[in-house]
């Protein structure tokens, strides 16, 4: 079985349902995963899904913030979620495909905007959140499962557009890219887009607040794509749809794709 999937933070579904059928109509990934949707599960506009053949959706929402949603051609069943940091939050939801393949799409807290757990409760929130992830899979030893999300860390120097100046910067801290580091390895995760684009700079995030963000290019490399050991190597034909940054009422995140053989 073959299939592809992408992973999108879309910062609002509702808002953003044209770029999603748009993304859905012109790419048509078999599985795509939604991060910050900012909407109720009932609330979330289907239809327009449905009619491009996306007949399969497991989700968690809430109101205005966060949530989380699988979008899918093929069967998928609903396997749960977990509250990590018992924050309440809409952040995980797992599915199962009829192949046995687990997908679990996450969306880690950002952080707030100082690195210091002491002055910034969001900051310890995160460090948390991540070492929760940690800890259960460590405990679980997931098998056969792909990971993707907005994980909101940049964790390689060639995945920010200046590792010195963004060292002090919140999603690319040493601290933060030693957690994320320690989840990997706890679920002995392959990172799946550096395995297939291991060299050279790489974004899938760039802020509003440019004026330009496209000739600016002050990315950061947010959104992931993991596999577990047992199905890494059917992975392949990793990519980020940059020009979706550039659509009409755009997300600030573009598209992360991969393709699994198995």
């Amino acid at each position: 079985m073959s299939f592809s999937l992408a992973t999108w933070n879309i910062n609002s579904v509702r808002l953003r349902e044209p770029i999603v059928c748009k993304l859905l109509a012109e790419e048509g990934p078999d599985v795509l995963c939604l991060q910050e949707c900012k909407s109720p599960v009932e609330k979330i506009p289907t239809a327009a899904f449905q009619e491009l053949g996306y007949h399969h959706m497991i989700a968690r929402g809430q109101k205005g913030y966060n949530g989380v949603a699988i979008l899918s051609k093929l069967p998928i069943e609903d396997v749960g979620d977990r509250d990590f940091a018992a924050l309440g939050h809409a952040r995980h939801v797992a599915g199962r495909l009829e192949n046995g393949v687990t997908i679990h799409n996450f969306y880690v807290p950002a952080g707030g905007d100082v690195p210091d757990r002491a002055v910034n409760e969001k900051f310890g929130q995160k460090l948390d959140y991540l070492t929760e992830m940690r800890d259960w899979f460590h405990a679980e030893r997931p098998e056969k499962s792909i990971l993707v999300g907005d994980l909101n860390i940049a964790p390689r120097e060639d995945d920010v557009w200046n590792h010195k100046q963004l060292l002090k910067v919140v999603s690319h801290t040493p601290v933060e890219v030693e957690h994320f580091n320690e989840v990997m390895d706890a679920g002995q995760w392959s990172d799946v887009t550096r395995a297939d684009i291991p060299e050279g700079l790489l974004y899938s995030w760039w802020s509003y607040r440019a004026r330009d963000w496209d000739v600016a290019d002050k990315g950061r490399r947010l959104d992931h794509v993991w596999a577990t050991p047992d199905i890494r190597n059917a992975a392949h034909s990793s990519r980020v749809l940059r020009d979706a940054r550039g659509w009409e009422k755009p997300s600030d995140h573009a598209p992360v794709f991969a393709h699994f053989d198995l």
